[in-house]
């Protein structure tokens, strides 16, 4: 049976297709020769071999043994399993931190940057499965440490925040509060623009989540994704000038700077 490939395979597998290639060549074996060793069909060994099919580790086994590779073949197993889902895309903290520009849109929570401690420790020790109060008190000593980035005047923030972010009451009426103070004392910087997304209006662009823009000192252009525990950092230029496109739509359904502060102080006024 003929075994498909997916599209846009791992390196690890196109890599590890080629060394095996180049490892039956060497010895000879030709690639019915270790089709028929290690049960499989001639075409499933060229698609394993060309990087559109996972090497398994029955090939490589085979393989190893056939062309003499003394284990070189075999010990490419570890690197042919998914990566582990990490809760931070690597690399994003690092372009956070030199970034010259950081355009955020968030839909059910206050953005990380404008985040008061009592409200961080709230919401990361409301994390489910819980985690060790160890790990909370190191998360929320590092957000209030990447929040000193606000005080750099040439960098600039610009925040749009959906209307239910507000209205969720995370740690009680008196814990939100003083986060919604905090939102009206951040936004005092010159480099620092809030603007809130009222809900009521009907379909927005940023319904599927929240996102990120980065802009690094070269000008390049990445966006942050997160949702369930997985993150995304993208610099593919086709979807980074999508979501260039609904933040300036975002940007332009929000209220404008004076009327978010207007807004947040009525929300403050309700509490």
């Amino acid at each position: 049976m003929l075994m498909r490939g997916i599209a846009n395979p791992p390196v690890s597998w196109r890599y590890c297709g080629d060394q095996l290639k180049s490892w039956r060549a060497i010895a000879g074996v030709s690639r019915e020769d270790l089709a028929r060793e290690s049960n499989y069909g001639v075409e499933t060994i060229k698609s394993m071999e060309q990087g559109r099919r996972k090497p398994s580790r029955r090939v490589l086994e085979v393989a190893d043994q056939m062309c003499g590779a003394q284990g070189l073949l075999l010990a490419a197993c570890p690197y042919l399993q998914p990566e582990p889902v990490t809760p931070q895309a690597p690399g994003f903290l690092a372009a956070e931190a030199e970034a010259v520009a950081l355009h955020n849109f968030e839909l059910l929570l206050i953005p990380g940057l404008l985040q008061t401690e009592e409200y961080a420790r709230t919401l990361m020790m409301s994390n489910m499965p819980p985690i060790a109060e160890e790990a909370v008190e190191s998360g929320v000593t590092h957000r209030m440490q990447r929040q000193k980035r606000l005080d750099e005047p040439t960098t600039l923030f610009n925040f749009v925040i959906f209307e239910a972010a507000l209205r969720t009451i995370l740690g009680g009426p008196e814990a939100m509060k003083r986060q919604l103070r905090h939102l009206l004392e951040a936004g005092k910087r010159r480099n620092v623009f809030i603007q809130i997304l009222p809900a009521g209006q009907g379909y927005f662009p940023g319904m599927t989540g929240a996102f990120t823009m980065v802009e690094d000192p070269e000008g390049e252009h990445l966006v942050f994704t997160e949702c369930q525990g997985t993150s995304q950092l993208d610099c593919d230029s086709e979807r980074v000038n999508k979501m260039a496109k609904r933040y300036a739509m975002l940007r332009m359904q929000a209220l404008s700077e004076e009327a978010s502060r207007t807004f947040i102080s009525e929300l403050l006024e309700e509490l």
